[in-house]
Parts: structure tokens; C-alpha cells; sequence
């Protein structure tokens, strides 16, 4: 396990903790529990003609603070009418305001694939979404080459997608290497929370032959624009959408 910026490292630590209490249970238990989970197709859904919206349902973050209340099962609802293709749903509980009830009622009220997005440091919690999710957060940041190797094979092996999260070139060959069919760039810099889509029109070309999403930074169409024309598939909207719901219309209108 790598260690990243400081806000990182103490949500990764506070993910550390929530695994060893999963472990308790049984990783046996939790494997078969994920097989058996049925999915949606969420790299299929990104992969389709059109530039895909992920949005997000999120209360906070550790750069926005409170963003708004909001019901998962409702906005999860809104967000398809709206257009989206995918829905990501935080669960970390401390900085993000989230829980695995909100992905429970989000993804039962909507039809979209959905990603489970918090920090995943152990294969317990990959199994544990792929329980519950279509997709797994999986952040580059956090792990050696053959960790993470070892964790997008994983969630291969119970049929849940991995949207592998880097931000830099070093951790995009770390991605390529381990295996990711799906590589999400962060435009945010976790370690400071200064944010660049420069960062994505740097990285697209290196990974050519994945789906390839832009996050973080996306405010407005003309922005979701920027990062189609430098080639992504797909954009994760949250805060933005939160505030706006319609920017996920406006942006699904891009062909």
C-alpha cells in the first residue's frame, strides 16, 4: 500500500479500519455474495457513441465541505431523466457524508449502472461492492503496480467493473499495467485539491485502447466539450450536479 497527500492517507486510513471490521465477517461469506450479485454492464454503458455523464451523488468532500442534503433513491431518479448513463455514489462516512444505504437506495430507484466510489484499500471492500455495485473505485495512488494488478483482476473474477483512478503518468502506466479497461483522470490533485483539466488533455493520449473518463473540475458543457475533444468517453460530474442538475442534460447532449 502506497502512501499519497495528507487528506489521502487519512481517508485511506479510515478505510483500513472499516476493512478489518468487514474481514471479521468472512472473506469466504463476501466472495460468494459478490459472484452471485447480478450486474449492469457499467464499462458498457460508458463505451456506447456519445459522451457518457457519470453522476454523482455526493453530501460533502473534504474540498467543497457541505455541499446539500439530498435523497439518493430521488436524485438517482432525477439524474436518469436528466440523461445520465452511469450514477456514482460516495460511501465513505466521514468526509463524504455518505453510506452503503445510500448506494442500496440510489441504485434500486434508477436503472443505471453504478459505481460505488470511495477508498478502497483492501479486496474485502471490492468484493463488498461488487456486492452491492456494477462498478469499484479502484485509486491508483493508493497501491503498488501488483496491488493493484491484483485488485482489478479480482473484481474481474466477480464481474464487477474497475474504474481505475490515476492522476499523474506514472500511475497512468501503473493503470495500463495492471490490466484497467476503464482509467478515470483526476483532475483534482488529492494531495493539495487544486484542480487542472489540463491534467486530462496531458494523459488522454497515453491511454488510447481503454474507456477513458475525465473527473473532477467539470462545471459547465463547455467544459465536458474540452474533455471530449481531448478525447474522453465519458465525464463524472458531482459537485457541479449537485448544485445543477440540468448540467447533466446539457452535457448528454454532446454527441
Amino acid at each position: 500500500m502506497r502512501e499519497s497527500g495528507t487528506v489521502l492517507d487519512a481517508l485511506a486510513a479510515a478505510a483500513r479500519r472499516r476493512a478489518a471490521e468487514l474481514r471479521s465477517g468472512g472473506i469466504e461469506r463476501l466472495y460468494e455474495e459478490a459472484a452471485q450479485a447480478g450486474k449492469r454492464g457499467f464499462r458498457e454503458a460508458l463505451a456506447a457513441p456519445g459522451l457518457a455523464v457519470i453522476s454523482e451523488i455526493k453530501r460533502a468532500s473534504p474540498s467543497a465541505g457541505f455541499i446539500r442534503e439530498a435523497d439518493p433513491a430521488e436524485q438517482a431518479a432525477l439524474y436518469e431523466r436528466q440523461g445520465a448513463r452511469c450514477l456514482s455514489v460516495l460511501t465513505e462516512p466521514e468526509r463524504f457524508r455518505g453510506s452503503l444505504e445510500d448506494l442500496r437506495r440510489a441504485r434500486e430507484a434508477s436503472s443505471l449502472p453504478v459505481l460505488r466510489k470511495d477508498f478502497t484499500v483492501d479486496e474485502a471492500q471490492v468484493l463488498e461492492a461488487a456486492a452491492r455495485a456494477d462498478a469499484v473505485l479502484l485509486i491508483a495512488a493508493l497501491f503498488t503496480g501488483e496491488e493493484l494488478a491484483r485488485y482489478v483482476a479480482l473484481a474481474g473474477e466477480v464481474g464487477v467493473d474497475a474504474l481505475v483512478e490515476v492522476h499523474d503518468e506514472r500511475e497512468a502506466e501503473l493503470a495500463l499495467a495492471a490490466g484497467a479497461s476503464i482509467v478515470g483522470v483526476n483532475n483534482r490533485d488529492l494531495r493539495d485539491f487544486s484542480v487542472d483539466l489540463g491534467t486530462f488533455e496531458r494523459l488522454s493520449p497515453l491511454l488510447e485502447g481503454v474507456v477513458r473518463v475525465a473527473e473532477s473540475g467539470i462545471k459547465t458543457a463547455e467544459d465536458a466539450r474540452r474533455m471530449r475533444e481531448a478525447g474522453a468517453d465519458a465525464v463524472l460530474v458531482g459537485e457541479a450536479a449537485m448544485r445543477d442538475p440540468g448540467l447533466v442534460g446539457r452535457i448528454a447532449a454532446i454527441p
